[in-house]
């Protein structure tokens, strides 16, 4: 009820008067706690008061057994741990190494026993020598070089700046945990004397052109080999030359030496080009011409052979009858002759009552008109066609028996 109701004996919310309750003593609280703990751990009753000294004490050892044995199992499973996929776990007992376990569920003696580091095994590291990238990338510009340890000396006496990044991963766990304090300083100091050797017994020129992939290659190999020696547990993957270049104070005069030699060898190269393009033609046609000169020799001895050839089988014949072989060579020559001339000759002296008809204008307009190389005007006289040597044979028995009786005649008048 409030305070100011009738019968409440004026009491008020504040005072506190009229409230039995008293606050609780420490002793009792304790002793409350305590009868609690002996229930849950089989003390009996806290009113039995008069129970032996030594039920007490065994129930006691009970209880205390049950918290050992609990403390003992969650220390026990403190013990299991799990190793991701690609990295390995290097187990130690009071700091000495024990064994290296695989992915999966492990378990171990928990600390302060056993102790376990899991290590990446398959992570892609790097180190930045002769610069420092951006923002933890492998990017590198002329304003962040560090010339400490990019200015090195070749070996033909000139200083040039290089910038080279070593990419590594762990191979050996353990090696990696205990062989060396901090392997990647390691990796970063061999890797500074490698490099300085391998640049150290290089020309400029080769280190600035064609030699880089191989001076790569090189510094990969040596660094590998002293990690080795060392038991570093480091495998190294990749090693890249971001940048060779010579000093800033004098890059434009190598700009231009550059310039000078690119020009050098663009001269060189037009040059090659035109030789490759002039000397095969001409020894394409000196050949043809060669070749042309011996198929001519060829065609002449050919000729002269046939030609001696048909003499020597024309002597024969004419041995064996003059006469015919005399008179076939004259028919045959002169067909060979008024077969390109457009000229017909007629003996009608003694066959002038014989009527000749030859329907020239019909010789003429079988043949081909005759062409010529020149840009005159072509001729319009056409070539007879060839006359058969009977016609011919004819033509010269009658020419001969004609002679014959002017010989005669020419006789008898003498006579």
């Amino acid at each position: 009820m409030s305070w100011n109701e009738p019968g409440g004996d004026n009491k008020d919310p504040w005072s506190g008067r009229g409230d039995d309750k008293k606050p609780p003593d420490l002793d009792e609280v304790i002793r409350s706690l305590q009868e609690k703990l002996a229930k849950i751990f089989g003390g009996g009753n806290g009113d039995d008061e008069n129970s032996s000294g030594g039920s007490s004490s065994n129930n006691s050892l009970k209880g205390l057994g049950f918290v050992a044995g609990g403390v003992a199992l969650l220390w026990g499973l403190s013990g299991f741990y799990i190793v991701d996929e690609g990295n390995n776990g290097v187990e130690t007992r009071f700091g000495k190494y024990t064994i290296t376990t695989q992915s999966g569920l492990n378990w171990h003696l928990p600390s302060p026993i056993e102790r376990v580091d899991i290590i990446n095994v398959k992570q892609q590291r790097f180190i930045e020598v002769g610069y420092r990238g951006v923002a933890g990338t492998e990017q590198t510009t002329n304003s962040n070089s560090v010339p400490k340890e990019a200015l090195m000396l070749t070996a033909d006496e000139n200083i040039v700046d290089v910038s080279l990044n070593v990419r590594y991963q762990v191979d050996n766990a353990k090696d990696f945990l205990f062989s060396i304090a901090n392997p990647a300083a390691t990796l970063k100091q061999v890797t500074e004397s490698v490099e300085r050797g391998v640049i150290g017994s290089s020309t400029m020129d080769y280190a600035l052109t064609e030699g880089r992939s191989d001076i790569a290659m090189k510094i990969k190999t040596e660094i590998q080999e002293v990690m080795n020696r060392y038991h570093a547990g480091i495998l190294v993957t990749e090693v890249n030359l971001q940048d060779v270049q010579p000093p800033e104070e004098v890059q434009n005069s190598f700009v231009d030496a550059i310039k000078s030699r690119e020009d050098k060898e663009r001269l060189i190269n037009e040059a090659q080009a035109y030789f490759n393009d002039v000397v095969p033609k001409a020894r394409g046609a000196a050949a043809r011409k060669k070749q042309e000169s011996e198929g001519y020799k060829e065609q002449v001895i050919a000729q002269a052979t046939g030609e001696a050839s048909r003499f020597s089988q024309l002597l024969a014949e004419y041995q064996k009858s003059p006469d015919v072989m005399r008179k076939r060579l004259y028919i045959e020559a002169m067909e060979s002759v008024l077969s390109n001339t457009n000229t017909v000759m007629v003996d009608v002296k003694n066959g002038a009552n014989n009527m000749l008809y030859l329907p020239l204008d019909k010789l003429l307009q079988q043949q081909p008109p005759a062409t010529n190389g020149s840009n005159t005007a072509q001729t319009t006289t056409e070539p007879l066609p060839s006359i058969k040597p009977s016609v011919v044979e004819k033509s010269i028995s009658v020419d001969r028996s004609a002679a014959r009786g002017r010989d005669l005649r020419g006789r008898s008048d003498a006579e």
